[in-house]
């Protein structure tokens, strides 16, 4: 079993879709964790704001048969291929951490994630896996947040319905 860190945004119905979201990935891989849920501006474009989380999961999926079941997950969500990168969307789920893996793979499959850089991603990521260490970098997620530059992308705690 491989320990697995996901983020997941929406900025289209972000209560529904997240909340919908975190139940399935409960159905299909059983106890999870799930950190506070965060509103933070759009990056790469104009648009409403995101809310964003992370979930920690234990898998025995490849990440290629993650990032496909995740893929699915996103697709049952309405979410659009057809459109450009940087849009809204009504649910967006990556791969950030699969234990100590450093893959970059097919179909977008980037593994950690360069999204880390950003507070939306990391700083749920370090409430639910403080002492989880990065790959690479091999400092901590507490301690890569300690480092973020205050104020630098402001969240603000958003509540999702149970």
């Amino acid at each position: 079993m491989a320990r697995v860190y996901l983020s997941l945004g929406s900025n289209l119905e972000p209560q529904r879709h997240l909340s919908a979201a975190i139940g399935e990935l409960r159905e299909r891989f059983g106890a999870i964790a799930v950190s506070p849920a965060y509103r933070s501006r759009s990056v790469g474009f104009d648009s409403a704001d995101f809310v964003n989380l992370a979930v920690g999961l234990d898998t025995e999926l490849s990440p290629e048969a993650l990032n496909d079941w995740l893929h699915a997950l996103e697709d049952r969500h309405g979410r659009r291929r057809d459109v450009p990168r940087y849009s809204d969307r009504t649910l967006d789920v990556d791969i950030v951490f699969y234990d100590a893996l450093v893959l970059d793979g097919p179909g977008h499959l980037q593994i950690p994630r360069k999204e880390l850089q950003h507070a939306f991603v990391l700083r749920p990521i370090a409430d639910i896996a403080p002492a989880f260490r990065h790959p690479v970098s091999g400092l901590s997620m507490a301690e890569l947040w300690a480092a973020f530059p205050a104020g630098h992308e402001p969240l603000q705690v958003e509540s999702l319905p149970d």
